[in-house]
Order: C-alpha cells, then structure tokens, then sequence
C-alpha cells in the first residue's frame, strides 16, 4: 500500500516544478548582475588589466627577461587604447558583461538548483556519479576561464594589438571587438578543460578506451602544439609550452580516467 503523504506526480507537476527552478535561476541571475552592473569600475578594471603593461603576467616576463637574461621574453612599456564606435555600445557592453557576471556567480547556485530538481528521479549510484563529476567540471571550467585570463587571453592580445604590417598603419582596438575576443576564448578554453570529463562519459559507453587515447598519444600532442599557436600567435618557444603544457596535462589526465573507468 502506498504511504499516504506520497503523492505521484504528473507530467504537468514536473513541468511546474521546473517553472519554478527556473524562475529562481532567473531571479539569482538577475540579482547578481544588478550587483556587477553598479560595480562597473572594479568589473572592467579586472576584465581591461591584460591592456596594461603593470599586468601580473607582463610583470612576470619582464622578471624572468631580467634574471635568465632572455630580452625576447620582455614584454616592455606598452599601452593600448580601447575605442568605442557606436552610441550605445558601452552601454550594451556593460550590460552584457554584467549579465555573463551574474551568470558565472551564480553557477553554483544553477548547478545545485537543477541538481535538486533531478535528484529524486537518480538512483543511489546514479546520484554519487553526478555529484563526483559535477564538482570537477565545475572546477575546470573555472580553472579554463582563470587560465585564459592569466595567459592565453593576454600574450594573444599583446601580440595581436601591438603587431604592425607597416608603421604607416596604426591599430585602433575597439572596445566590443577586445570584449567579444576575451569572452570567446574564455568559453573556449572553459570548454576545452572539460576533455577529462567528456572522456569519462565516452569511456562509460564504451565508445574509447585509455589504449586509443595512448596510441594517439604524439598525434595529439601535436594538434594541441597547432591550436595554442593560433590562439597564441608569439615567436617565442617559451610561450608556446606555457600555454600547451595545461592541455596536454588535460589529454593525460583523460588517458587516467578512461583507463579507471575500464578497469571498472
């Protein structure tokens, strides 16, 4: 007999329960972004930082310049001014970092809320699986977007604004082309640190084993070697193992838990 407070819910109760995960969502969201949105000067000095030379990175190269004696490493004295051509594109700017502000903090809160909302369809393994691979995924694709904020994005925009076919012609950065390149590579680079992850679910159905992944070992370092020169067009070797060292650590760590997860 079934236990009188439990009550089956129907399509229609599910489709209303997730009305209203979603709405809170939407509300922690929005809250979030009014937050940033009336801390413009402290969110833009963070996102703008990579156009200064005072920057943690170029800081650190000018260092290592000093102490190893290597001048290609220098990053030198160099400012690069934003423009803005259109009326309402600082405002639309503002508004639309704002909002992937309010999205990111609150992640946590997303992850958790939708968690909660499929939580009594899982099993008891189905429910640790999820909880053991939503921490890491989030950590990840934080550590992604950290990674091209510190690096990636930084030495491609140094090189990239700075760079000249001709000193008859002069650069002008506009602000929405600056933001649209730091908001591309951050999702990408987020993305790309979820490799272990996507591995992990292929490895689950059988779709690839840690055999296939050791096999195309030297292939993969390779196209890894190829994108991070694209992504960072520099002329320096050093640069170029800095930022495709993460990546290939990346593949390594999806050949361990592929062959964890066959062993299982």
């Amino acid at each position: 007999m079934e236990n009188s407070n439990e009550k089956e819910m129907t399509f229609w109760d599910h489709l209303d329960e997730l009305r209203k995960v979603f709405f809170r969502i939407v509300i922690a969201v929005v809250l979030l972004a009014c937050i940033a949105f009336f801390f413009k000067d402290f969110l833009f000095n963070i996102i703008l930082a990579p156009q200064r030379s005072d920057f943690i990175l170029y800081r650190f190269f000018n260092r290592l310049a000093a102490d190893f004696a290597i001048p290609s490493l220098e990053a030198g004295d160099f400012h690069v001014d934003l423009i803005n051509t259109q009326l309402t594109s600082q405002f639309m700017i503002h508004m639309s970092v704002a909002l992937y502000t309010g999205i990111l903090l609150a992640s946590p809160y997303i992850i958790y809320t939708l968690f909660g909302f499929i939580n009594p369809a899982l099993h008891t393994a189905e429910r640790r699986t999820c909880i053991k691979i939503l921490v890491p995924a989030c950590l990840l694709f934080l550590f992604g977007i950290f990674l091209n904020y510190y690096v990636i994005f930084p030495l491609s925009f140094r090189f990239l604004a700075t760079y000249q076919v001709s000193e008859t012609v002069t650069n002008l950065i506009s602000l929405s082309s600056y933001i649209s390149s730091f908001t591309m590579l951050s999702l990408l680079l987020g993305t790309a640190f979820e490799i272990p992850v996507i591995a992990y679910f292929l490895a689950k159905l059988h779709l690839i084993t840690a055999g296939m992944l050791k096999k195309f070992r030297k292939h993969s370092l390779v196209a890894i070697l190829i994108v991070t020169a694209i992504i960072t067009p520099t002329s320096d070797v050093f640069t170029l193992l800095l930022v495709s060292a993460p990546l290939y650590l990346l593949y390594e760590l999806s050949v361990i838990v592929v062959s964890r997860t066959n062993s299982r």
